[in-house]
């Protein structure tokens, strides 16, 4: 006995899961929230990387920075928060790395 018809909506979405999708779109999400909530200038000296159990990993270029962004972690926690709230972001770990 055949399937009934899917929904469009259904089927789009399991597509995208399945490509990974979602995943690259929230990704880009984060690194523009993180552009606005840091600035552009000290932007331009991190990475964003994942988002795991609701810490968001930034790579930083060196200790300064790192240090810099620990003083400023509240604010820019909860101006991410604000710019994409559907990420649950909790957290913030800063560490010192190469910036591609």
């Amino acid at each position: 006995m055949p399937k009934p018809p899917q929904p469009i909506g259904e089927i789009l979405s399991e597509l995208m899961a399945r490509r990974g999708f979602a995943r690259q779109r929230t990704a880009s999400a984060l690194e523009e929230a993180w552009r606005e909530a840091a600035g552009e200038m000290a932007a331009g000296y991190t990475r964003v990387g994942n988002l795991r159990r609701g810490k968001l990993e930034v790579t930083v270029a060196n200790s300064a920075l790192v240090q810099e962004f620990s003083f400023q972690k509240k604010a820019l926690l909860e101006s991410l928060k604000s710019l994409i709230p559907e990420a649950t972001i909790q957290d913030l770990r800063f560490r010192v790395g190469p910036i591609d």
